[in-house]
């Protein structure tokens, strides 16, 4: 007898027939032998009508508040779901975050586990129901409910899974897996039947929608088997692994692409020390996270322009923050931009071999694109360029990494 959870999105929980459709393939992997736990979204399109009448309410809004809000959609989902299984003859138990006890900080909006205290679902499993979990959701010390960010719900997914020890973690989306870009962007892309958690987290954090990163992170910390698949379809879906021998030659694994970048630049900065600390501190403290950054010093004239990128969503607070930071270093101007995009290649491959970059940016430049800003890691190249030119982008890079051919067809050289 295995031991497996299941998470189910928005999309599939979207209607009473893919609520029942969530049901049959619990119980089915139930009747296999098998104990089930079924975490699940709220219903497709429900967080962000919520998210539209906090925002509706005020422009700046206490993030406590938010949470409890857009909390409310799973509470529907993981009802109509266990009620759904136990109408086919089956018990089945729903619970909400904090009554599992989802156990976390209090970074509201996006708030990070800390422990799951998992011994109701024990307790359940042992007495033969299929446990029904709402994701996205949890509780700080305090006793406030907490969210744990847009996609949480794998999260969740993923760290039931490392409290129960599960067997595997089967995520089940509105795709089949995942592809090496958008098949909505680039027709001819592929899905991977592997890829390793490093190269899985990278793409999460580039953009790719298919899994949250902090779930990646949590399946690779535990090393909980992961498999991302379709509940619209069967199919054997992308399994997540550890790196081998072959991931390692291949030398680019996908494309992906953010829009949820915005620029800010400081200009006229004075050039001594202390200076990014009061900038990225004063953002530090408003919970805003920082990506790329890079910094132009004048040595004539001891000056030096500051350009970083934040969530677009973070981009009106962040100029708000930055407001008087400015003034009292004497910086000459804060500017804004939100029509920007972030494009990356990604590979366990660049460990081993050269050329990627260079790779990258003549199939860019052929295009007349041009490069805003660059960052790079082991396994990754990321771009900033202007937004309008994104999907062209995305599909110059895809064709120049010949990324439609299977792996025998691309192996590095």
């Amino acid at each position: 007898m295995a031991l497996i959870v299941q998470k189910f999105g928005g999309t599939s929980v979207g209607t009473i027939e893919r609520i029942r459709n969530v049901a049959a393939r619990a119980v089915a992997d139930y009747n296999a032998g098998n104990q089930v736990v079924v975490v699940v979204s709220a219903m497709s399109g429900e967080t962000n009508k919520l998210v539209a009448l906090i925002e509706g309410v005020a422009a700046f809004y206490n993030k406590r508040e938010y949470d409890v809000v857009v909390a409310a959609g799973e509470q529907v989902s993981i009802g109509l779901l266990a009620a759904a299984i136990e109408s086919m003859g089956y018990k089945a138990r729903s619970y909400l975050g904090w009554q599992v006890r989802f156990i976390t900080d209090s970074a509201f909006s996006k708030a990070r586990i800390k422990e799951v205290e998992a011994f109701r679902i024990r307790k359940d499993l042992e007495d033969g129901y299929i446990v029904v979990v709402a994701g996205f959701q949890g509780i700080d010390e305090l006793g406030n409910l907490t969210t744990l960010g847009r996609g949480g719900s794998d999260t969740s997914a993923v760290a039931v899974a490392a409290a129960l020890k599960a067997d595997r973690c089967d995520i089940y989306t509105d795709v089949d897996g995942v592809y090496t870009t958008d098949p909505r962007i680039v027709s001819k892309a592929r899905k991977l039947d592997h890829i390793s958690y490093d190269e899985m987290l990278e793409m999460a954090s580039l953009g790719a929608k298919v899994l949250q990163i902090r779930s990646v992170e949590l399946a690779k910390k535990y090393r909980v088997p992961l498999r991302v698949l379709s509940s619209l379809e069967e199919g054997t879906g992308t399994l997540l692994t550890e790196e081998n021998h072959m991931m390692e030659n291949i030398l680019v694994s996908g494309i992906t692409y953010d829009r949820n970048e915005a620029k800010v630049t400081i200009q006229g900065v004075p050039d001594k020390p202390g200076i990014a600390a009061a900038v990225f501190g004063a953002l530090a403290d408003a919970n805003i996270n920082v990506d790329m950054i890079i910094q132009n010093v004048s040595a004539s004239s001891g000056e030096t322009d500051l350009t970083f990128t934040v969530p677009r969503g973070d981009h009106k607070m962040a100029i708000k923050v930055l407001e008087p930071v400015v003034a009292q270093i004497g910086a000459r101007s804060l500017l804004g931009n939100v029509e920007i995009a972030k494009v990356s290649a990604v590979g366990v491959g660049m460990r081993s071999h050269a050329g990627v970059a260079q790779r990258m940016f003549r199939a860019l430049s052929q295009e007349g694109i041009n490069i805003q800003m660059i960052s790079t890691s082991e396994i990754k190249v990321s771009v900033v360029i202007d937004e309008k030119y994104m999907e062209l982008a995305v599909r110059a890079l895809h064709d120049a990494f010949e990324l439609e051919k299977g792996a025998e067809g691309r192996i590095a050289s």
